[in-house]
């Protein structure tokens, strides 16, 4: 199962720390990497607009933010950057490097390449 993540924290969505999950503040599950695609895409394109400044990271990780929004964060006793995080993940995994390729063509998200020259 596919999940396109959205998180808000301190820290860019590619590091997966031990709790990374407790950051999630919105969360879709998809049967196919195709349909979880879209989403991500779609997501992406809003959070772009609302956004000055993003990051993005393979396979499907991305980042955004505003310079001077800021989280109070306990543990270091300061204000940090904070970040919208965007993910596509497989049960809560970081896709495999070559994952994305395999499954487009699977699910057919891509469009097919066809000669169209006639004989």
């Amino acid at each position: 199962m596919y999940q396109v993540i959205v998180t808000y924290s301190e820290n860019e969505p590619w590091w997966f720390f031990e709790e990374w999950q407790e950051d999630i503040v919105e969360e879709k599950s998809f049967e196919t990497f195709c349909s979880a695609k879209k989403h991500y895409d779609d997501l992406f394109e809003q959070l772009k607009i609302t956004y000055e400044e993003n990051r993005v990271k393979p396979p499907l990780l991305a980042a955004f933010w505003n310079d001077g929004e800021l989280i109070y964060c306990d543990d270091c006793d300061e204000e940090l950057q904070a970040y919208k995080g965007l993910m596509l993940v497989k049960d809560y995994q970081k896709l495999d490097d070559g994952e994305c390729e395999h499954n487009e063509t699977v699910d057919n998200c891509g469009k097919t390449k066809c000669c169209q020259r006639h004989s």
